[in-house]
């Protein structure tokens, strides 16, 4: 009789792993959202590189008494220019948001800036994508809800249009907005 050799049956152990982690992924309560290790917890340091003659990001801004936005963007995303008209829009109307250009060239995102408005009240530039990292961003644009102490309430992933922008991110504001 043949000896069976352990490597014969590591593909079988390979694939059902796989399996396990399909399905653990496939009947969690929301598949389709990522989790954010940092909900409830205070918000990340960010780099305090800043993007030109734009103002920068001091920690106090996201500590700042007031329910703070923070939105990591770039130039070169498409996403993040559908949603630049609602950054405005916020701005305009007193909602104080930290930018974070990451991934990107200075001189596209001070162009990006001063060709479409800047809708932030500080910008921290991060070429190298640390403090990225650091908040757990995967891809631009992603939003962040501060509560008025610097803890991290909210994740939003993709831009701030749409009917998930206003079935998940308004909701989730406005919540973070109203007294306690």
């Amino acid at each position: 009789m043949a000896k069976l050799s352990p490597l014969m049956l590591a593909p079988i152990g390979i694939f059902a792993g796989f399996v396990a982690l399909a399905a653990v992924g496939m009947f969690r309560d929301n598949p389709r959202e990522l989790p954010s290790t940092r909900l409830g917890q205070p918000a990340p340091e960010l780099t305090e590189e800043t993007l030109g003659d734009f103002p920068g990001v001091a920690r106090e801004m996201l500590a700042s008494g007031e329910v703070t936005l923070v939105n990591f963007w770039a130039s070169w995303c498409p996403p993040c220019r559908a949603e630049h008209p609602k950054l405005l829009e916020m701005a305009a109307a007193g909602i104080p948001i930290v930018g974070v250009n990451f991934r990107d060239t200075e001189s596209a995102a001070r162009g990006y800036l001063d060709d479409d408005g800047n809708p932030f009240v500080g910008v921290a530039f991060d070429p190298a994508g640390r403090s990225a990292i650091d908040w757990g961003v995967t891809a631009p644009p992603e939003t962040f809800i501060l509560g008025r102490d610097g803890t991290v309430l909210f994740r939003y992933i993709g831009p701030l249009v749409g009917s998930d922008y206003e079935n998940r991110f308004v909701p989730a504001f406005e919540e973070a907005r109203s007294p306690k």
